[in-house]
């Protein structure tokens, strides 16, 4: 029986098989910040018990230098036994080898005494990919002795169609599909497994659910951050490329997806891929009404002098990458003809938010308006960061003789509703690697298909030389946004 890809929290009733993992570029930043804490979390709640972690990089670290690295890593993790905390940094390891020496990826093998079970995590930066891939695919290290070899690829997952497939074309020459999982941590995250619970598991939502009943849907995901230490990679990204093509796509199709069959993985995964297929094309004549892309100038945010874009270190003076784009989609399907989706994301913006809302249409027949002729549409608010769960929003009376109405929300939070942590999305996804779940990781034809759609709107803004709109730091973006939704009689929700 496949494991349920639905079930609400991590289930510490999975547990993985003894395995050795091999984390390539295990000196970045992720592997700090998220991967050690995920597999610490997953071995204290013994979803992982036996098994490896082999740390591959350039430096010229030891067995030790890993541990004590690995150690300061669990710096969130001082309540745990000290005892529990050695037991498990004495299971990892280090490699040291660049990426294009065959000699380092010799002693993979060595690494695996005892283990059937091997996995891969490219956690490096994407120019690095195509040698890890070439020289385990050359030296026989893709294939599977008794047990399973996947590998886990980061993204960004190419640049554009041409580069995605290329790399799938890489991968595909060493490794079988099933083998295979792009990743994308919003996938992991409470509220967005939770979306396709909400829908499909609850009457009052799903009959509901399309074009007759929903005016609109908002997608959001704003960060109050600049661009800081990355901008080198945002100087080839941009936020289309970084955000829109795989972020907030995956909100976008798990949001309007027809009801799968069952809850296989690759089920549910087509349905994803028929979404985003059945995306109405923006080409080049489009770009102009249905995109807004901008950049974020220098300001003050709380009383702190903040730099433009432009000003910030590493980023031509002249660049052209965006910080914020705004999209105006339309899905060409019978459920959900007529109705825009709104996405929008943006850096430097008021405040940190990812959230889906759902704005829906007002009674064919409004009685109420003499007595409250602004009565505000129902929205759902499903909120993905910083605060997992949902907001309802309706209109109600407020106590009193005359009919004043005025709108009311019902709150549903993860962290105040079940009394527990809400797992971070890694432990979800790692844990989900290792026992062979691919449903919520990324399968070739929809990489491709989110690519031809966003290499589109690349190309009509390689066309458009006219000046970047600015906006100011702290703010909801620029005055372009606003317009293009007020254009079609609609309002962005405030930031």
């Amino acid at each position: 029986m496949k494991p349920n890809p639905l079930a609400v929290g991590l289930s510490t009733g999975r547990q993985a098989a003894p395995f050795v993992v091999f984390i390539f570029g295990v000196t970045g930043d992720l592997t700090r910040n998220k991967l050690i804490p995920a597999l610490f979390s997953l071995y204290l709640k013994g979803s992982i018990s036996r098994f490896r972690i082999v740390g591959f990089a350039r430096r010229p670290w030891g067995r030790k230098t890993f541990q004590k690295e690995a150690e300061a890593m669990l710096s969130g993790f001082a309540e745990v036994d000290p005892s529990v905390r050695q037991n498990f940094l004495e299971r990892l390891d280090y490699i040291s080898s660049t990426f294009e020496d065959e000699e380092g990826y010799r002693k993979i093998d060595g690494q695996c005494d005892g283990f059937v079970n091997r996995l891969y995590y490219l956690s490096t930066p994407p120019d690095a990919y195509e040698s890890i891939i070439d020289n385990l695919g050359k030296l026989g290290l893709s294939d599977e002795k008794g047990g399973y070899t996947r590998i886990v690829v980061e993204k960004p997952f190419g640049r554009d169609l041409a580069t995605a497939r290329a790399l799938n074309a890489i991968l595909a020459a060493h490794f079988r599909e099933e083998q295979i999982f792009r990743i994308d941590h919003y996938l992991g995250k409470e509220t967005v497994q939770n979306i396709m619970l909400l829908r499909f598991g609850n009457g009052i939502f799903e009959p509901i659910w399309n074009n007759r009943h929903i005016d609109h849907i908002q997608i959001t995901v704003a960060e109050r951050i600049g661009v800081g230490t990355r901008a080198n990679y945002y100087e080839q990204a941009g936020t289309i490329r970084d955000m829109v093509q795989n972020h907030l796509f995956q909100l976008l199709s798990l949001t309007t997806m027809e009801p799968p069959n069952d809850l296989g993985p690759n089920t549910i995964r087509s349905e994803k891929v028929k979404i985003i297929r059945s995306l109405r094309p923006i080409t080049h004549r489009l770009v102009q009404s249905h995109t807004v892309r901008a950049q974020y100038a220098g300001g003050f945010v709380d009383g702190e002098q903040v730099p433009g874009y432009r000003e910030e270190n590493g980023v031509n003076p002249e660049s052209r990458t965006e910080t914020y784009v705004a999209l105006k989609l339309y899905l060409d399907t019978w459920r959900w003809a007529g109705v825009p989706i709104f996405v929008r994301s943006g850096k430097r913006l008021a405040r940190r938010l990812t959230e889906i809302s759902v704005h829906f249409k007002e009674p064919p027949h409004q009685i109420f308006h003499s007595s409250h002729p602004a009565m505000d549409r129902n929205i759902l608010i499903m909120r993905i960061q910083p605060d997992e769960g949902l907001t309802l929003n309706l209109n109600v009376k407020v106590p009193g003789y005359q009919a004043d109405m005025r709108p009311v929300n019902m709150d549903f939070a993860y962290g105040s509703a079940f009394g527990e942590e809400v797992p971070e999305a890694y432990e979800r996804l790692l844990l989900d690697a290792f026992v062979g779940d691919s449903t919520l990781y990324n399968r070739r034809d929809e990489i491709e298909a989110s690519w031809s759609f966003i290499t589109r709107i690349l190309q009509g803004w390689e066309r458009d030389s006219t000046p970047l709109p600015l906006y100011l730091p702290g703010s909801s973006g620029p005055e372009e946004s606003r317009l293009m939704i007020q254009a079609e009689g609609r309002r962005w929700r405030k930031l």
